[in-house]
C-alpha cells in the first residue's frame, strides 16, 4: 500500500473532532451537576448557532454543505466558546461569539486549515473585551445556593425575561475563585486567610470547578491515549505554569496561590488540552510544540496575576498563535542527508 492511502480510518477530521467532543463529554456532565442545566442550553445554542454560519459561509463560497458540515469542527468551537463564558449570559452574547469565531476568525481567513488564529478564543476575546459586565455572571454552585433557578427559570432569564420576583442576581450569581483571590489579596488579605473563610473554596480550588478541570485533565488523558494530540504542548503548559506560580507562592505565599489551585481553577485545564492543541494554529514540530505550550503556560499565569482579567488563557493562545509561523520556522527539523 503506497503512502496516499488513509491506513486508519479514525484519523480522519471527522473522527479526530468527535473523539474531541466525546473528551468534553464528562466535564460537561459535571458542569450540570454542579451548576444546573443552563450549560446545556448554552451548549445548544452555540452548536445551532456554529452549524447554521458555517452553512452560510460555506454555501456563500461554493463548497458542499453536508460534508464540510459534517466534520464536526464547526461544532468544537461552538462548544470550546460556550464551555469559557458564562452559562446565564444573555442567548445574544453567544450568538455574537460563535458568529464572530465561524465567520471571522474561520472563514475569513480560508476556512478549516487556513484560519492562524484559534476561532473560538478570537471569539471570547470580542465579548470579553466589548461585553465585560456580562461576562462575569458565573452562576454560584448548587450546594451552596438555597434556591436555585430551575430549568424554566434559566431558560427565561436567558431570553431576557428578568428573575423571578425577591431573587436577584447576586443570589445565583457570584464572583470565580480567581477574581476572589485577587481582588481580596489587592485589599490586603492572605490568600490562605481567603480560602479558609470563602465558602466558594474547596480543597484545591473552587467548589464545582475544581472537578469540572479535573474532567478535562482526564478527557485530556484520553486523548493522548487516542493519540488525538501529543503531550508536548500539554506537558509544556502545565509545566512552565506550575513552576511560574511555584516559584511566586514559594517567595510570598501570602499574595500568591500555590500551583494546584491555578491548574484547578479557571480554563487552565480547558486550555491545555483542548485549546491549546488545536493542529491549524499550533505548531507542527516536537519542538516548537515545547516552546508554544511553555509560552502559553507563562503567559497565562502573567495575564492572570499581573494583568487586568483574572484568566488569560484565551489571551495567551492568541497571542502565540500569532508566533507559530516563527516558531515552526526556526524549529524544522534537518533534512536526512542534510550538511552544512
Amino acid at each position: 500500500m503506497s503512502s496516499p492511502y488513509l491506513q486508519n480510518p479514525g484519523s480522519g477530521v471527522s473522527g479526530i473532532m468527535l473523539r474531541v467532543l466525546a473528551a468534553l463529554l464528562p466535564a460537561i456532565a459535571a458542569y450540570y451537576y454542579f451548576f444546573g442545566p443552563a450549560i446545556l442550553v448554552s451548549l445548544t445554542l452555540a452548536s445551532a448557532t456554529a452549524l447554521a454560519a458555517e452553512a452560510a459561509m460555506l454555501r456563500l463560497r461554493g463548497y458542499p454543505l453536508r460534508y464540510f458540515l459534517s466534520d464536526g469542527s464547526a461544532l468544537l468551537t461552538g462548544w470550546l466558546l460556550a464551555l469559557s463564558i458564562p452559562p446565564l449570559a444573555p442567548w445574544w452574547l453567544i450568538v455574537v461569539g460563535t458568529l464572530f469565531a465561524i465567520v471571522i476568525a474561520k472563514h475569513l481567513y480560508g476556512g478549516l486549515g487556513h484560519n492562524l488564529f484559534n476561532p473560538a478564543m478570537v471569539g471570547f476575546a470580542v465579548l470579553m473585551i466589548s461585553f465585560p459586565s456580562h461576562m462575569t455572571h458565573w452562576l454560584t454552585p448548587l450546594p451552596l445556593v438555597h434556591d436555585g433557578l430551575s430549568l424554566a427559570q434559566q431558560l427565561a432569564y436567558f431570553f431576557g425575561e428578568s428573575l423571578p420576583s425577591g431573587m436577584n442576581l447576586d443570589a445565583v450569581t457570584m464572583a470565580t475563585p480567581l477574581d476572589t483571590i485577587k481582588t481580596q489579596v489587592s485589599l490586603g488579605r492572605a490568600v490562605g486567610e481567603i480560602r479558609d473563610n470563602t465558602p466558594i473554596f474547596g480543597a484545591l480550588s473552587g467548589r464545582g470547578t475544581q472537578v469540572i478541570a479535573a474532567f478535562y485533565l482526564l478527557g485530556g488523558l484520553f486523548m493522548l491515549q487516542q493519540r488525538v494530540i501529543t503531550w508536548h504542548i500539554p506537558a509544556a503548559f502545565i509545566g512552565v505554569f506550575a513552576l511560574v506560580a511555584g516559584v511566586f507562592h514559594g517567595v510570598d505565599a501570602s499574595r500568591y496561590a500555590p500551583p494546584l489551585f491555578h491548574l484547578f481553577s479557571g480554563g487552565a485545564m480547558l486550555g491545555a488540552f483542548f485549546i491549546a492543541t488545536d493542529y491549524v494554529t499550533g505548531p507542527t514540530t516536537p519542538k516548537g510544540k515545547l516552546i508554544f505550550g511553555g509560552c502559553v503556560g507563562l503567559l497565562e499565569y502573567v495575564i492572570r496575576v499581573f494583568g487586568g482579567y483574572p484568566d488569560g488563557v484565551a489571551f495567551a493562545v492568541l497571542i502565540m498563535n500569532a508566533a507559530v509561523p516563527l516558531i515552526d520556522a526556526y524549529t524544522q527539523p534537518k533534512v536526512f542527508g542534510h550538511t552544512k
